[in-house]
């Protein structure tokens, strides 16, 4: 069942989408896994017949940002994940057997996989066509209705998605909803099955407040200090290419782009060199390059202006990278591109090294020994992710058996999330949840433990009254378990 119009979106339509879908969620409770492949490949129409009008859009919102850049990371990954979640569907939806502990044989036991029933999802602007899309697939694939709020700063991408999602769902299979942060505070207050956000911290502590009032189990993805550790016996070239790729991937606009380097005291200025010949290779011109995306609004660039000059007053020392033009500003006003700058001797109590960045700035901190730079780590809020370069298995070893965070790269960056069967989420500050894989079609399904007694069953054993047969049993099952 298609729809021709996009759904109602405004707060006042709110209510109606989501009692639409929670009733259709409670009339169709067991989903055929022909019906969730079926609305997964309307996906995977829809990406293959508007990629590039969704490429466009988001060109439109960002006011740079390549239709290549946009075809990696957004429409490939998407369309990696269907490829993947319709190849491993059929053995995902399948009743698990899980074995019997003596005292309870002959029965049989076993885990039924159900839909959650909605799942509101509320999606960012840095990537809003793989993360608005992302978690509706392995939602829909787990069998539930799914409701989508959006970022608001990325208008013309929301409304295209809206528009082909309302012309290939059902409204209460598939819905989009659009408006500001009034609206999103609404959505995120519906007693959902699930909700799913991705965004920074502070405002997904208020959508887990938002959702604990309806006691709906949530998703949280969100943002960090993320680490890149250089172990002494690293290649700084070929760490800095890997670090620069990361970090300025949308112009650093990436919840697990690096947020500050840890290395060996000493080797700041080789490191600085290095990564100023990664630049360059990677961006040879920063203003008017397609492949360089903008700041998303006038209102970020403001902000990453502010942590320099701030961190700048405090005694921090700036390396600008503007491989053109090394002694141009570090922003193009007309088009919001901002050239990648590193930040030294950055004060312990500065902004940058508190506040998540999300843009093209990278602070680079020295340190003593290793477990200094652990002890750095794990002092502050657990990361979204962590880098690790060198070629000393026992230093990474030790690195990783010390420190927790959502994921982990290593001698690389970004790489974890494109891995399709491994889970993606945060810990702690940086979120909770997982998706991608396996990991979250189980995160948006009930798991419902069921147990089928044989015939032969003797529970009548464990009955009172109790006596000596009762001991005699106990006695023989303490002697077995």
């Amino acid at each position: 069942m298609t729809s021709s119009s996009s759904p109602s979106s405004g707060i006042a339509g709110l209510q109606a989408l989501f009692d639409a879908q929670h009733l259709a969620s409670r009339a169709q409770i067991d989903v055929p896994l022909a019906v969730r492949q079926g609305r997964l490949l309307r996906i995977r129409a829809l990406l293959d017949e508007h990629g590039n009008a969704l490429a466009e859009a988001v060109n439109a919102d960002f006011g740079v940002r390549s239709a290549q850049l946009t075809e990696i990371a957004d429409i490939f990954v998407l369309r990696s994940l269907l490829s993947s979640t319709l190849r491993q569907l059929p053995k995902w939806v399948k009743p698990v057997k899980v074995s019997t502990p003596l005292y309870l044989q002959p029965s049989r036991a076993y885990l039924q996989r159900q839909p959650l029933g909605v799942v509101g999802v509320v999606s960012p602007w840095n990537y809003p066509v793989q993360l608005s899309l992302g978690p509706v697939i392995t939602a829909l694939a787990a069998g539930n209705r799914v409701m989508l709020k959006p970022s608001e700063l990325t208008p013309q991408t929301s409304a295209l998605l809206a528009t082909l999602i309302g012309k290939s769902f059902a409204p209460d299979e598939l819905c989009v909803v659009q408006g500001d942060g009034s609206l999103a505070a609404a959505f995120a207050g519906l007693p959902f099955d699930h909700l799913f956000f991705t965004g920074s911290t502070a405002v997904g502590r208020k959508v887990a407040e938002a959702a604990a009032a309806n006691l709906t189990p949530t998703t949280l993805e969100l943002g960090g200090k993320s680490p890149c550790i250089i172990d002494p016996s690293c290649d700084l070239d070929k760490a800095a290419i890997k670090i620069a790729h990361g970090k300025l991937l949308n112009a650093g606009q990436t919840c697990i782009a690096p947020d500050y380097v840890l290395l060996p005291k000493g080797s700041e200025t080789a490191f600085g060199e290095a990564f100023t010949r990664a630049v360059a290779t990677l961006f040879p011109t920063i203003a008017g390059n397609p492949d360089y995306a903008a700041i998303i609004s006038a209102r970020h660039l403001e902000r990453l202006q502010a942590l320099l000059a701030q961190a700048e007053g405090e005694g921090a020392r700036l390396q600008t990278i503007n491989p053109v033009n090394p002694g141009a500003t570090n922003v193009d006003a007309a088009s919001r591109q901002m050239a990648p700058v590193l930040v030294f001797d950055t004060p312990a109590n500065s902004k940058l090294l508190s506040e998540e960045i999300f843009g093209p700035i990278l602070p680079v901190l020295p340190y003593d020994s290793m477990d200094a730079a652990i002890r750095y780590i794990n002092a502050r809020p657990r990361p979204l992710a962590l880098y690790w370069f060198g070629t000393d298995t026992g230093s990474r070893d030790h690195v990783l058996a010390n420190t927790v965070s959502g994921g982990v790269t290593v001698n690389d960056t970004l790489m974890h999330i494109a891995h399709e069967n491994l889970p993606f989420g945060g810990v702690g500050e940086s979120g909770w949840g997982s998706y991608h894989g396996e990991a979250g079609f189980l995160r948006l399904s009930q798991q419902k433990p069921v147990m089928v007694q044989s015939k032969w069953a003797r529970g009548d054993l464990f009955y009172p009254p109790y006596g000596k047969r009762f001991e005699q049993v106990m006695g023989l099952l303490k002697r077995l378990i």
